[in-house]
């Protein structure tokens, strides 16, 4: 039961990249390149709960996060998360301006 809770965890951690506060921004704006922010603010939260009521289970986590392969899979979903909020922002762009050109009139 706690190697699976453990396991849990470990994936959550894996989502993410740092553990930084999260700032609420617009998906519309120019610099949201963060898509992995929402999940790295959980498992900061969710490290801080455990590290408050099991040290030796967060001291687990932690090593299993800064593992290389765990690392490594970090760093290829941080990439693609990029190249996702890339493609986003163009396609935002797009409707802008389908909007402007052929509804508004423009």
């Amino acid at each position: 039961m706690l190697q699976s809770r453990a396991l849990v965890i470990a994936l959550i951690l894996l989502l993410s990249t740092t553990l930084p506060e999260v700032q609420s921004k617009s998906i519309f704006e120019k610099d949201r390149r963060d898509l992995l922010a929402i999940p790295e603010a959980i498992a900061s939260y969710f490290y801080e709960a455990v590290n408050k009521v099991y040290p030796k289970v967060s001291q687990f986590l932690l090593d299993t996060v800064q593992s290389p392969s765990v690392i490594a899979a970090r760093q290829r979903i941080a990439k693609e998360a990029t190249k996702v909020s890339i493609m986003f922002e163009q396609l935002i762009e797009k409707i802008k301006n389908l909007w402007y050109t052929r509804v508004l009139g423009y």
